[in-house]
């Protein structure tokens, strides 16, 4: 694999030395491993053992800084084919995000911090997979920054062994008793509160050393100042030494007997304690964050409350008077070290978070409406299935509450999403919520196949990097990845097809499907039986409805009344579908018939039972309507009376149908409103009685 990791600088410090330790293995692996950082005293060395570093000004909170640098990481992530962006803060993050958008990088983010809630820090979610030191700041993301369960990986921090060699537990002290303290001076790391516990132990320990290792930021000078003062004001300067920044560690924990870990704040793991660990050096910490993975109050170290300078005095005291406790402890806590936080495991949990990223990707399909359109899909989203498998791809889809039925039972999808845009979901603030919800889902590949304003937008609040569909200037720029839409005269299957074209997905099959239920069926033979079918008469289905919307495409009701006296001398049974707001008007046809017991079935079937009842036709009639596409999915001969619209766009595919249409001088019009409706009147009752005979033959 070729891995980008992007820090701030790559000075002294645990994201450094982290970065650095990984850095080292993967490249002893055959990984490529690049390095982007504002540079530091580590960049030799890292290059020394075989990384790639790039100097970029990554650490400058400077949101014109950070838009500049956004196309020149993309490039080096191009140049360097790099399939891995790791990000370990949030201004190298945001950088690497929308990089990793304008590539086919895998975005993975590592949070070394217990960050506060709010914009900046919502970045560190973001990665498909998010790598946590320890189980408080899991659950840190998880309950404040809304990451979803199974992204968070556990990787906790590692010593290397080889550096930091075990020293025997036996007493260090020659007379002296040393006790050190190591991390950058910053009132997170509770310096004051140990000067004061020193101050107690002082009282007790005759020949105490103190070691400050660690130096202040620029911004933390004062407080430097501060400690300082403390230390004179408590008589403790003769015993401490402030050593500034130290890269040696592992000489220092050698003449150390003791290192307090005073952090008043959520630690996210605690670097210190495991270096000091591995070197056989006890250690007393406080009850914060990740220190609590670590340590195991008296069995491999103490754990005092933190801001606590009184109990950390006390703990202290123990390891100086009981020499056999101290040794327990650290005989233990290597014990630990070994089992759980070596390199080599920090190295192998962080491969297997990356191949996971590469190997398991989230397909979303979007298609909110209508219903015909559903089941339209039903092709391409089998297709789609066939060329992704299940055991590396999981496939969810993104429809309106209206058309979920259609899509409960489909074998082709992992996962329904259902979204209300017309209702709850209305506007740009459901737009945001819908967003929201898709980002948490991670998705790897978006495919709109819905290709509306809405779709579009819903696509790019996914935050998925590869989002694919049509160009049709209805917000088609918020796609990666677009073919023009030319509208040619082609069915809706192929049309989709050109989408998935750009997968390398062909149109092999372009059959429709839906999936009733036993119960649906059930339901739908209740019905039948309860208007005493006889099981040798054939039944024709005839659907009286379109939308309100499309009131040019119903076919006159003397037409259909005149075609349902004629099949009831045939004695065939006529059952008209519809819906419940067109109970009305089947009620006014059955009340005109005289010589045709008709099964009346509007707004008495769901979607599924609908597919059933089609199912049970001999032959289906409609207008260009959902229940013609229903009756393709189910493989019932039909005849599509065709008018206002073009069947070349809209025709459902079947090996076993008949269209009618005029193609009259003004047809297709699209005209939801027109006085004469020609193209539906010249279609007579004696043309699809012929149609219908043809297709019993």
């Amino acid at each position: 694999m070729n891995i980008l990791q992007i820090l701030p600088e790559l000075n002294v410090g645990g994201v450094e030395t982290g970065t650095l330790d990984l850095s080292k293995y993967l490249v002893r692996l055959g990984h490529k491993v690049v390095v982007v950082s504002a540079g530091g005293a580590l960049v030799k060395e890292l290059e020394a053992c075989g990384a790639k570093h790039y100097t970029l000004p990554v650490h400058k909170k400077s949101f014109l800084s950070m838009y500049k640098l956004v196309p020149v990481l993309a490039g080096i992530i191009r140049q360097e084919e790099i399939d891995i962006v790791h990000a370990r803060s949030r201004v190298p993050a945001w950088i690497a995000y929308f990089a990793c958008r304008r590539t086919k990088a895998v975005f993975i983010t590592t949070c070394h911090g217990y960050y506060s809630r709010h914009l900046f820090s919502m970045v560190m979610g973001w990665g498909k997979r998010v790598v946590v030191l320890s189980n408080v700041i899991a659950r840190h993301m998880i309950d404040d920054f809304g990451v979803p369960h199974d992204r968070i990986k556990l990787v906790p921090r590692s010593v290397d062994l080889e550096r930091f060699k075990y020293a025997d537990s036996k007493p260090k002290r020659k007379g002296e008793f040393n006790v050190g303290i190591i991390g950058r001076i910053t009132p997170l790391k509770g310096h004051l509160h140990f000067i004061k516990a020193m101050a107690r132990v002082s009282r007790v320990v005759p020949r105490l050393k103190i070691w400050i290792v660690g130096d202040a930021p620029a911004s933390k000078e004062a407080y430097k100042e501060e400690v300082q003062v403390l230390v004179r004001r408590l008589g403790l300067w003769h015993c401490t030494e402030f050593l500034g920044t130290q890269r040696d560690i592992p000489g220092i924990l050698a003449h150390l007997d003791l290192v307090v870990l005073a952090t008043t704040t959520h630690e996210a793991f605690g670097r210190v304690v495991v270096e000091a660990q591995a070197s056989g050096v006890p250690v007393v910490a406080t009850k914060v964050g990740g220190v609590i993975d670590i340590i195991e109050d008296g069995k491999n170290g103490l754990l005092v409350p933190a801001a606590d300078h009184k109990g950390m005095a006390e703990a202290i005291l123990r390891i100086y008077e009981d020499t056999q406790l101290a040794q327990s402890l650290a005989e233990n806590a290597y014990a630990k070290i070994k089992e759980k936080y070596t390199v080599d495991l920090m190295v192998k949990n962080t491969l297997d978070v990356y191949r996971e990223a590469m190997s398991n990707f989230k397909i979303l399909i979007i298609k909110l409406s209508s219903l015909g359109d559903i089941i339209l899909s039903t092709a391409a989203l089998r297709a789609i299935r066939e060329k992704f498998d299940r055991s590396s791809y999981k496939i969810s889809f993104l429809t309106g509450e209206e058309s979920k039925d259609v899509l409960l039972r489909s074998p082709y999808i992992d996962e329904l999403l259902v979204c209300d845009p017309k209702n709850g979901d209305k506007g740009l603030r459901g737009l945001w919520g819908i967003g929201r919800t898709l980002r948490k889902k991670n998705f790897d590949i978006v495919i709109d196949l819905q290709n509306s304003r809405v779709s579009h937008m819903l696509s790019y609040l996914s935050g998925c990097v590869n989002c694919y569909g049509y160009d049709n200037k209805k917000f088609s720029f918020l796609l990666q990845r677009s073919i023009k839409d030319e509208k040619p005269p082609i069915d809706p299957v192929t049309h989709q097809f050109r989408i998935l074209k750009m997968f390398g997905i062909d149109l092999l099959n372009n059959s429709l499907e839906l999936w009733p239920s036993a119960e649906d069926r059930r339901r739908v033979d209740e019905l039948l039986n309860s208007q005493w079918l006889s099981e040798t008469q054939r039944i024709v289905g005839v659907n009286i409805s379109a939308s309100r919307r499309w009131g040019t495409k119903l076919w006159p009701q003397r037409h259909l009344a005149r075609l349902c006296e004629e099949l009831g001398l045939r004695d065939m049974r006529v059952v008209i579908t519809g819906t419940a707001q067109d109970l009305p008007y089947a009620e006014m046809l059955v009340n005109s018939l005289k010589g045709a017991k008709i099964i009346n079935a509007c707004g008495k079937t769901s979607v599924n039972e609908l597919a059933a009842l089609i199912k049970k036709c001999s032959v289906f009639i409609s207008a260009d309507s959902s229940p013609l596409h229903i009756a393709s999915a189910m493989g019932t001969p039909f005849i599509a009376l065709f008018g206002p619209t073009d069947a070349r766009r809209h025709l459902p595919p079947s090996k076993n149908c008949i269209l009618i249409d005029k193609r009259l001088e003004c047809s297709p019009c699209y005209k939801t409103k027109c006085r004469s409706r020609r193209c539906m009147t010249q279609i007579t009752p004696e043309e699809v009685l012929a149609a219908i005979d043809k297709l019993l033959k």
